[in-house]
């Protein structure tokens, strides 16, 4: 089922753009979840909440694998790469628009570009599992982030890790039946600060700790030798760019009213101001706090064999900060998730607020909801999940195809220096996808003997 969309409706998922203006059909998920509405500081919003989360509190542990020069110049090169991606992929969505063929999501811009089949068995089903796999990692982290404000208040509570989860979950299924990727604009807004908040709190959280009397003795030397060395330098990278993903661009630009041409890159602009201000302050002060030391997230850091290191009130404001805005990255990565079912179940010749769309619209995205936070319930293991997300999806989606769908679509003379360095991104990009694959795959391995269902970890 599908609807035509007018070529003088102000709200169409098209402009008027190089004089090009035909009717569109539209699915249900379309028309309802990817409403062409934003401007592009909306677009920053959205942006700047789908990649500042809270998994950035993972790259003072990704930095003591590779220590201060490697660390460093990968974090800076992660930056630009995907800064770089971001926008190649944004230029063939500007170029397929302006020829009346808007492209509204990731699978679109496959099946149009590489092939029907790319968009459909590979691109689209490796999106879905990046974008659900980190609603479940999101549960995960606002369950623990709950945990450790109960823990703070009752230290020697009973209460257990599946237990906040759940809590957790009940909040995010509220949230959840927000019609479109649209009505998040504000949230969005809410989202960037409480990230400048929490990111400023661990930062000098982490000054302070290496300042005080009970400051850890710092060790900057790489704690593995040999082989185990180069897989943690290899999980490093994983985790570093699943910290830079974004495996929504196409759905973000299709928010933006039309017309979309150079709307994405200030929103980009606007996100990376952000990333910077943020993730290198907290991983230069995390590691320089704690060195080798640095655990899996620096939170943990701040409890000292079960003491905080920073007043209490400091770590529950910082934590109630983190618990927020994990709260809205968790929404964002839902989209994809609702559109598909909005697809299936949606009738969208019907008004999106009538009864025969809200019901199977409330159904399916509790159902969406309650298994991604059984699957975190179960499945507490978080860093492990990071390194096989950023080796499986997020490299391959965000640093791979950008570059290859450019240089197709756009056919570079292959003497410039465009189609060489998109080529070179796209083959480095795949080695490390191998190799981060072998690695977190491995370190999974070495790790299942600590796994059980529903760990109180």
């Amino acid at each position: 089922m599908a609807a035509v969309v007018p070529d003088s409706s102000s709200d169409s998922i098209f402009g008027k753009e190089n004089g090009v203006q035909p009717p569109k059909q539209l699915d249900a998920g379309a028309l309802f979840v990817l409403k062409s509405k934003g401007s592009w500081l909306h677009c920053g919003y959205h942006l700047t909440t789908s990649i500042v989360a809270p998994v950035l509190l993972s790259l003072p542990f990704a930095l003591a694998l590779l220590g201060w020069v490697g660390g460093v110049v990968c974090l800076i090169l992660a930056g630009l790469v995907t800064f770089y991606s971001y926008n190649l992929l944004s230029a063939v969505l500007e170029h397929h628009a302006q020829l009346g063929q808007r492209q509204l999501r990731f699978r679109d811009v496959a099946s149009d570009v590489l092939g029907p089949r790319w968009g459909k068995y590979v691109v689209g089903p490796l999106q879905f599992g990046i974008c659900y796999g980190a609603v479940v990692a999101g549960s995960l982290l606002g369950g623990q982030s709950l945990k450790f404000i109960y823990l703070l208040h009752n230290p020697n509570g009973a209460m257990k890790l599946y237990q906040f989860i759940s809590i957790f979950g009940v909040l995010i299924l509220f949230l959840a039946q927000i019609p479109s990727f649209h009505s998040l604009r504000h949230i969005n807004l809410v989202s960037l600060t409480l990230c400048l908040a929490f990111s400023a709190c661990v930062t000098a959280g982490s000054i302070h700790v290496g300042y005080s009397k009970n400051a850890p003795t710092r060790d900057y030397s790489l704690n593995s030798v040999g082989v185990n060395r180069v897989f943690g330098g290899v999980n490093s990278v994983s985790i570093i760019a699943t910290t830079y993903a974004c495996g929504i661009i196409p759905e973000i630009q299709a928010t933006i009213a039309p017309p979309v041409k150079g709307k994405m890159f200030k929103g980009l602009c606007v996100c990376y101001s952000v990333i910077l201000a943020t993730f290198f302050s907290v991983a230069i002060s995390g590691y320089w706090a704690f060195g080798n030391q640095a655990m899996g997230t620096v939170l943990s850091n701040f409890m000292g064999n079960g003491q905080p290191l920073l007043p209490t009130w400091f770590l529950l404001m910082t934590n109630i900060f983190i618990l927020l805005q994990i709260s809205a990255v968790t929404v964002v990565y839902l989209q994809p998730t609702n559109e598909v079912f909005e697809k299936w179940f949606a009738d969208p010749k019907m008004d999106q607020f009538s009864y025969r769309n809200v019901v199977p619209r409330l159904i399916s995205r509790s159902i969406s909801v309650i298994i991604g936070t059984l699957i975190a319930a179960m499945l507490p293991f978080f860093g492990d999940i990071m390194a096989v997300l950023g080796a499986f999806g997020c490299i391959p989606l965000d640093f791979i195809f950008p570059s290859v769908v450019y240089n197709v679509t756009f056919k570079p003379s292959k003497r410039g220096l465009v189609f060489w360095g998109n080529t070179f991104i796209a083959v480095a990009s795949t080695a490390l996808a191998a190799i981060g694959a072998i690695a977190s795959i491995r370190q999974i391995v070495i790790d299942a003997k600590a796994y059980r269902l529903f760990a109180n970890m």
